[in-house]
């Protein structure tokens, strides 16, 4: 079922301070090329992951520049979102994948139910990542401009999954990935666009905080504001390692026997594994007083996130696969510096030794965590200098106006940019 979500109208004049007046009217330029259309945002799910937090601000910004723009999600039973978790698995590399007839009945019946609703209704539409991507296809003939946006990191993806879902990408007029080998080899490079995610800066989340504010957030969850503390802010989802985050925070209490770690993560409507993984973290931490889990259930929301951020002193985001991941950008904002997998968009975001550390080996988490807790003037100058780098690069100034283009260029029948396909790629679009 088809389900809209209600957003303010956010001005874009408060974020002059970081864009100055000429990007300020080069967005009220593109909104003006756009004025009267009706955008569609289509996604699975309104809170609980990185493309719901994105819309959430993107979408009233949007709607302050004056344009006409609905945020829809997917409603559907346990077998759609047990389908849609499993492909996101194995679209990120999950050598394991099956279809179960009655998950793929319920995928292609809630998208036909969205299709139906949708179809004359906008004049663009944007489909974010694999739950609502056969609505384009189940639409049939079209007079909108279909986007596919995909944030997954599907460098190695299972050939099988992918085989799933390709009849459906075909009909599309862009796609847009994050880095360039994301993009499988199958997909029409010419119309492929490459879009880097970003965050508020004056969001709830990332918004300033009172030093004292924040003390008292820690504080109130069992933190010693007081002594170290490492963070990892993530989903509950094994691609994130929350696991894998302890046995480092273990390793490193024999030379810092102070130290604190907090887990916090949000449960999401679309990832039933979610609850697996947090359940397995209880297990493991259990008797751990200096352990901290805790979710948007137990009272984590957007400001006791920002709080733990801006207290840590140093973030970790141990992932496997990331396909950019928000935290990194969130945490470098507030000048903490953190120690990152090298995966995925995390490059994107942590410079060589700008922000903190990228590790690629798994003895390295531990060294380089280390580093930063024992060089208290290091861990500062790199927080500073990806604070820098965020403000350049990935605040939300920059995707709205990445996205204006895009749909503007769509509108006036540019063609469109292209990527150079791999070496062994074939460049034919594919027919859905």
């Amino acid at each position: 079922m088809f389900e809209t979500v209600d957003t303010d109208i956010q001005a874009i004049e408060p974020y002059r301070q970081f864009i100055g007046e000429e990007g300020t009217e080069r967005l009220r330029a593109l909104a003006a090329e756009l004025r009267g259309a009706r955008i569609l945002q289509l996604n699975a799910t309104q809170y609980g992951g990185g493309v719901a937090e994105i819309l959430n601000s993107l979408v009233p910004l949007e709607r302050g520049l004056g344009l006409d723009v609905t945020w829809g999600t997917i409603s559907a039973d346990p077998r759609f979102y047990q389908l849609t978790k499993r492909l996101h698995n194995a679209l990120q590399g999950d050598p394991e994948f099956h279809v179960d007839d009655a998950e793929l009945g319920a995928y292609i019946r809630h998208n036909a139910m969205v299709a139906a609703e949708i179809r004359n209704s906008y004049d663009f539409i944007i489909v974010h990542d694999p739950q609502p991507l056969p609505t384009r296809a189940l639409a049939g003939a079209s007079s909108a401009k279909w986007i596919w946006r995909i944030h997954i990191d599907m460098a190695a993806h299972n050939p099988e999954a992918w085989e799933l879902l390709r009849p459906f990408t075909g009909p599309f007029d862009r796609y847009v990935f994050t880095l360039p080998e994301f993009v499988p080899s199958s997909i029409d490079h010419r119309k492929v666009s490459l879009i880097a995610p970003a965050i508020d800066p004056l969001s709830p989340k990332n918004m300033p905080l009172p030093t004292e504010l924040c003390r008292r957030l820690v504080e109130w969850f069992g933190v010693d504001a007081d002594r170290p503390l490492l963070t990892q802010v993530s989903r509950f989802d094994r691609w994130k390692d929350p696991a894998g985050v302890v046995d480092v925070y273990r390793e490193l209490r024999g030379k810092h026997p102070d130290l604190q770690l907090a887990l916090l993560g949000s449960m999401a409507t679309d990832d039933p594994e979610g609850w697996d993984v947090y359940r397995d973290i209880q297990a493991k931490v259990r008797g751990d007083s200096e352990i901290h889990v805790r979710t948007n259930l137990t009272g984590i929301g957007n400001i006791e996130v920002n709080a733990f951020q801006r207290w840590s002193d140093v973030v970790i985001q141990k992932s496997i696969r990331e396909g950019f991941g928000l935290i990194v950008s969130e945490a470098l904002w507030k000048g903490t510096p953190i120690v990152a997998g090298n995966a995925g968009g995390i490059p994107l975001q942590v410079g060589d030794n700008e922000g903190g550390f990228l590790v690629s080996e798994a003895a390295d988490w531990r060294r380089r965590v280390d580093e930063l807790l024992s060089d208290r003037a290091e861990a500062k100058q790199m927080g500073e200098q990806g604070r820098e780098r965020v403000r350049e690069r990935f605040l939300i100034t920059r995707l709205l106006e990445d996205e204006l283009m895009l749909l503007a260029d769509l509108r006036n029948h540019h063609d469109p940019p292209g990527i150079e396909p791999p070496p062994d790629a074939t460049t034919d679009a594919v027919e859905g």
